[in-house]
């Protein structure tokens, strides 16, 4: 077993300072294990490089997780002194592809490699400090002070996986071996027919109590039940073996295997075969973490959604059987078939996850009840996309953890993998990636009697941005913009700062040929962003289109940016006009000195006195002021 197998403290247990103890060793196991897995990188040129187009370079995530720590405890006052306050913002966001992400690596002027170093080990020192002198009481509650150091070690957990899978899509010539990670074996030529087993019907209950003594994700609590039908799964994950008969035989060329999200894919990626497959003359070997070796036909194969999904077809095409990929309660059924319980502590004799190895392993390798891999070797994609469970609640240190992929694009995936560790390998984990993403992730199959959609209600919006999505509907002038629009010179560039869900970002578009809408918070952005691209927003009963405001202009000319006000990034600057309706307004004005041009006008809605601004005019609610130099 290897030393980083570290299972993670519990909420509850026997006094204080044992607990200290459990969370500090817990957290230098993963805060030791992260910054190893960047020594696969062969120099520190590598730092700079991007392995996935859609990706940034490799130092943005080398100080991402440092940087939420000190984010997160600045957010929720915990401290109230920055480290490095460019880096608390460069590193802050843009890991998941999102249109307010920002990978345009010209608009960042990265860090050494050294100075990262130098600041992780500051953060390290901080967090430190905290677990020796925080007060709190068992058990650990999510008010608990506490509870934002675990969501930090958690949250770096579920980067030093994805951070693999990124380290093993770079090309190897920038990769080299670290001793700790070598222990690829058990490759074989062996194939073995896959089976069918039966899964009795049952009922299915879902979620987790908020009491719960294991730390998790706000997705996980709540509560979601549904009676799931008999089917049959397959015994063992698809093989590299099983997955070539899909390859020899053009799958990848024959688009009636594939849906409109995967043609397209096809089309943008021109992929013929599996990421870590390597092609030669003779066939196909494997691409393993930092070495390239005989294609071991009986390790899982490792694919995206799309992938997965077209191979089910094509299975049924071939065998005249309706094949799909198992929904999160199907899982769940495995799952309780197989009588495992929550508390995985499971070693290399039984299990191939929290880094038991650093590999994959045959899928006939770690039986559970007569069906194998029902937890690790490599996470399974689900057909179901991640939503919230009845009574689902953000967490206000991050509230945008999950809603953001509450879009029916995220699927599920389930079981954890060789890399999973912490909160990835417990039984009511949920995370999701969108179809297109590799992870390391297969898949296995079911076959049902009849397709058992699971029932998806999209209710998180409810008591988060409500009233925000009713501004839409009431007859909102914002007679504050169109006041202060007498006192403008220049239409180049707005920036909306609070901007909520979009409607006044909207009606600046009216004036200006760019407007940022900017809020510190995904959960609301990402509704300005689905009524920009579907140009369609419903609300209880009604429904409403961008031409019901007559923006011409919104499609094109409002961009949506994630943002901190108290933080700025660089690349927010050069406006002509600012609506600001953010909280600790000096310190925001502040910042804005040198982001705005010379007479810029800027709405507050608070009466502040700063030095570099001018009142211009005062309303009831609202003060338009003028930057002069």
């Amino acid at each position: 077993m290897s030393k980083f197998s570290l299972y993670p403290p519990t909420l509850d247990g026997n006094s204080v300072e044992e607990k200290r103890k459990e969370i500090k060793n817990y957290f230098h196991n993963s805060y030791t294990l992260f910054e190893k897995v960047f020594e696969l990188l062969k120099d520190d040129s590598v730092f700079y490089k991007k392995s996935e187009l859609t990706r940034h370079p490799m130092i943005f995530y080398f100080g991402h997780t440092a940087t939420f720590f000190i984010n997160k405890l600045i957010n929720m006052k915990i401290i109230d002194k920055r480290i490095n306050p460019h880096f608390e913002s460069m590193f802050a966001i843009g890991v998941d592809e999102m249109s307010w992400d920002d990978v345009d690596s010209s608009n960042y002027k990265w860090a050494e490699v050294s100075e990262v170093r130098e600041y992780r080990a500051k953060v390290k020192n901080v967090v430190d400090t905290l677990i020796d002198t925080l007060e709190f009481t068992l058990p650990i509650t999510q008010e608990s002070p506490m509870w934002i150091i675990l969501m930090g070690i958690e949250h770096e957990r579920i980067h030093i996986e994805t951070s693999l899978v990124l380290h093993r899509q770079m090309p190897l010539e920038f990769i080299k071996e670290v001793e700790e990670f070598n222990s690829f074996r058990d490759v074989q030529k062996d194939t073995f027919q896959n089976e069918m087993i039966d899964i009795d019907a049952q009922t299915i209950i879902l979620g987790k109590d908020i009491n719960h003594n294991l730390y998790g994700w706000d997705n996980e609590y709540g509560s979601y039940t549904q009676k799931v039908e008999h089917f049959k799964t397959s015994k063992y994950l698809v093989s590299n073996a099983e997955y070539m008969e899909f390859v020899k035989e053009n799958g990848y060329e024959n688009y009636q295997f594939w849906d409109e999200e995967g043609k397209k894919f096809l089309e943008r990626s021109g992929v013929k075969y599996p990421p870590f497959w390597v092609k030669n003359e003779n066939g196909f070997q494997y691409r393993a973490l930092s070495s390239i070796v005989e294609m071991p036909m009986n390790f899982p194969v490792e694919v995206n959604a799309l992938e997965a999904e077209a191979f089910c077809r094509y299975k049924s095409s071939k065998e005249g059987m309706n094949y799909s990929l198992p929904s999160e309660i199907q899982y769940r059924a495995i799952y309780e078939h197989s009588q495992l319980k929550d508390i995985l502590e499971l070693d290399e004799e039984s299990s191939n996850q929290n880094f038991n190895f650093f590999s994959s392993s045959p899928v006939d390798r770690y039986e559970f009840n007569g069906i194998y891999d029902v937890i690790g070797n490599v996470w399974q994609w689900s057909s179901t996309p991640i939503f919230g469970f009845e009574g689902f609640k953000v967490h206000p240190a991050y509230d945008d953890f999950s809603t953001p992929t509450f879009d029916n694009k995220h699927s599920l995936i389930l079981g954890s993998s060789w890399a999973s560790s912490g909160n990835l390998i417990m039984k009511h984990s949920r995370y999701a990636f969108r179809k297109h993403f590799y992870q390391n992730a297969g898949f296995r199959y079911v076959v049902a009697d009849k397709i058992q959609e699971q029932k998806i209600e999209y209710k998180y919006e409810k008591d988060v941005t409500k009233n925000c999505l009713d501004s839409y509907f009431r007859d909102t002038q914002y007679s504050y913009i169109s006041k202060a629009m007498k006192y403008v010179t220049a239409t180049t560039k707005a920036l909306d700062f609070g901007c909520k869900t979009g409607q006044s970002s909207f009606e600046l578009a009216r004036y200006f040929n760019r407007v940022d809408g900017v809020d510190i918070s995904a959960r609301f952005i990402r509704v300005g962003v689905n009524f920009q691209e579907s140009e369609v927003l419903e609300c209880d009963d009604k429904t409403l289109s961008l031409d019901d405001f007559g923006y011409e202009r919104v499609k094109n000319q409002v961009v949506f940016k994630q943002g901190d006000p108290n933080n700025l990034k660089n690349s927010f600057r050069e406006y002509d006009f600012v609506v600001a309706k953010v909280e600790n307004l000096k310190n925001f004005l502040e910042i804005l000195k040198e982001r705005v041009n010379s007479d810029a006008v800027i709405i507050v809605f608070e009466n502040v006195e700063m030095e570099g601004f001018k009142l211009l005019e005062e309303d009831e609610g609202f003060f338009i002021l003028q930057r002069i130099l």
